[in-house]
């Protein structure tokens, strides 16, 4: 992965101290935002963070494509709370129209 530098600035958290992480990192690496760690002295003036990610999100965002399904889908609940009046009821008459146009189909789970 090549090297990407991120500005951060100091901030209060509760009573302790921190730091705040721009936008661009959360989205560039949204399995690190809930991930829990410890940070490691080099010097007086840098140090390196070390980081454990939530396993159970990692699973989910291993790559791009479950990402972008991800914030697809969360864009779609979106919609759906804000405008629930806008929804169609899913029918059988559907489900049978989709079976007919993938009758045949034959998908490669490996891929």
């Amino acid at each position: 992965m090549p090297s990407k530098s991120y500005p951060i600035s100091p901030a209060k958290i509760g009573s302790q101290d921190g730091f705040r992480l721009p936008k661009a990192f959360s989205h560039d690496h949204p399995h690190l935002v809930t991930a829990k760690g410890h940070i490691e002295m080099i010097d007086e003036n840098t140090f390196l963070v070390h980081l454990e990610p939530d396993r159970s999100l990692e699973s989910d965002l291993d790559d791009d494509e479950s990402l972008m399904m991800k914030l697809f889908l969360d864009s779609l609940l979106k919609f759906a709370i804000a405008k629930p009046d806008s929804l169609t009821l899913y029918t059988q008459e559907m489900a049978d129209e989709m079976d007919e146009l993938l009758a045949g189909v034959v998908v490669d789970e490996d891929e």
